[in-house]
């Protein structure tokens, strides 16, 4: 599988947000989005203001998945797959280069929210890179995990 990451710009959240709602596991369809107020626009206007950074992984003309950071805090705000696109590395490759852009920022540590059931593959993925929890709980009831670059 040819996999290519690119820096995301605005024009690719339209499909960022039909693929956040047909992710494996912890799906968000466009609504529930806004109802947290992540809508096309306050997301689009977060990437072309350079406060949301991220990457794409594409295949042919099709992205397949994403990761976006919060440039104000460290946090990794959200890697988001494809299901026919995981086992092939490019959620390791998404995070690999978010985390290498925060770090450039000047962050020593960054963080993200993970569920905290055993049972859901973030909750080993992140372990296996390396992410450690910090005993905290973010304002969704997720887990902060926390990675030093």
């Amino acid at each position: 599988m040819d996999i290519v990451y690119r820096a995301a710009r605005a024009e690719d959240v339209p499909a960022c947000i039909d693929i956040r709602g047909k992710t494996r596991e912890n799906a968000f369809s466009a609504e529930q989005l806004a109802a947290v107020g992540v809508t096309l626009e306050t997301w689009t206007e977060a990437v072309r203001d350079g406060s949301l950074p991220g990457y794409v992984a594409t295949v042919g003309d099709r992205i397949a998945g994403y990761c976006y950071g919060d440039k104000e805090t460290g946090e990794i705000v959200v890697l988001a797959l494809l299901p026919d696109y995981e086992g092939h590395g490019a959620g390791k490759t998404l995070l690999n280069l978010m985390v290498r852009d925060l770090k450039a920022l000047g962050y020593a540590r960054v963080f993200l929210g993970c569920a905290t059931d055993p049972a859901v593959r973030s909750y080993g993925f992140y372990r296996h890179l390396g992410w450690s929890s910090t005993g905290l709980l973010d304002d969704a009831g997720d887990e902060v995990l926390e990675y030093f670059p």
